[in-house]
């Protein structure tokens, strides 16, 4: 548990993810996909109680402002990693240092892991999440395509 002035980053717990499945849905509303999300509440609760994923949250009077939904992946050419699924701070919570205290314990995370790479996604529009990542000494790819296959399109 990081504490920082009035904010207090933790992992999340079962009685958080009411919170946390929130968040999701304002971003996705954020990135003008709100009917994106598809996955239940129900399934949501089961995959953090299965250990599919984890999350990081960010607390600020007894509310919850900030996630990071990460889970591990392998990367056959660099090994451990530590993937970054959503990273959300509350839209009147942006610019107060949430971001930078939950990004840092996600990668705390990560070393506590021995991860050798941090991955995740954004969108090539989000021009204040590309100036937050700039801040770290990450690379952005523009070679790779991101695929993706959802199970009702398999015959």
């Amino acid at each position: 548990m990081t504490k920082s002035n009035h904010i207090i980053t933790r992992k999340a717990l079962e009685s958080d993810l009411e919170g946390v499945y929130q968040l999701i849905h304002e971003l996705a509303v954020y990135e003008k996909q709100p009917s994106e999300p598809t996955n239940t509440f129900e399934d949501f609760t089961q995959d953090f109680k299965d250990a599919y994923f984890e999350v990081l949250i960010a607390i600020s009077e007894e509310e919850i402002v900030g996630i990071a939904l990460f889970h591990d992946a392998y990367s056959s050419w660099k090994g451990r990693m530590l993937y970054l699924d959503d990273f959300v701070i509350k839209e009147n919570q942006r610019g107060n240092g949430i971001g930078k205290l939950l990004f840092d314990a996600y990668l705390v995370e990560g070393q506590k892991r021995k991860v050798k790479q941090f991955r995740w996604h954004v969108l090539n529009w989000n021009a204040p999440a590309i100036k937050f990542y700039e801040k770290y000494n990450c690379s952005f790819d523009d070679e790779w395509i991101t695929c993706k296959l959802m199970d009702n399109n398999l015959k």
